[in-house]
């Protein structure tokens, strides 16, 4: 696990908290590491789980599919962030989602029951990473009102024009990358590939963006 100490210490989970008491919390935290090859599934939808999971490196898609098998990523989770925390903390919740290796990547997994119980050997920092644990619910919940910003949208350019105004004031910048492919982006969105490539070009055309791959440029009118 020291192999991933610096990622560990860098997320928002464990803010506020030294490296030597991170190390201390890892085993009274009961965690455990795995491995995994891209898509395969980390978690399935219809399981449950006692565990909340952090990447280590490479990323996770959480995705949910529909009775004909139509997916829809709702979101990416990348080195630092957690994932399930809301099931695990759910006490016999089936997941509504899976939890799939975008690529390869190397997953923490923590009982949620050592999380949400405080132990005399770290209290205090103890205390902290609930609070941690508090406002990285709060952050995912403004996320996700997010994507039910950009789902309300009727048209693709509609939605694609509300995701990329997000991506870049979220970023500070009118030039960004975005983390998904394009069928990763349409996934995303809940729209065809080849309509949203088209949309894009479009836009391109019309002076309203320029991109490359996944690098993005919005343009003022």
């Amino acid at each position: 696990m020291k192999k991933y100490l610096e990622t560990i210490k860098k997320s928002p989970l464990f803010k506020g908290i030294e490296e030597s008491e991170i190390e201390a919390m890892l085993g009274c935290l009961s965690v455990k590491a795995r491995k995994y090859a891209r898509h395969e599934f980390v978690m399935r939808f219809g399981d449950s789980t006692e565990a909340i999971g952090m990447v280590l490196s490479g990323s996770v898609h959480i995705v949910k599919e529909d009775f004909w098998g139509n997916r829809n990523i709702v979101t990416e989770i990348g080195p630092g962030q957690i994932f399930a925390e809301s099931y695990a903390c759910t006490p016999g919740a089936a997941l509504g989602v899976s939890v799939v290796a975008a690529e390869a990547a190397a997953v923490m997994f923590m009982n949620v029951r050592r999380v949400l119980t405080t132990c005399s050997s770290a209290c205090e920092f103890h205390s902290r990473l609930l609070r941690n644990l508090l406002s990285v619910l709060a952050e995912k919940n403004l996320r996700f009102n997010d994507k039910l910003t950009h789902m309300a949208q009727r048209t693709t350019r509609q939605k694609l024009l509300s995701y990329l105004s997000a991506e870049s004031m979220r970023l500070g910048s009118p030039e960004f990358d975005i983390t998904f492919n394009r069928q990763q982006l349409a996934d995303y969105l809940s729209v065809d590939r080849s309509a949203m490539s088209g949309e894009l070009s479009k836009m391109r055309d019309e002076g309203l963006l320029d991109f490359y791959k996944s690098h993005f440029r919005l343009r003022q009118g």
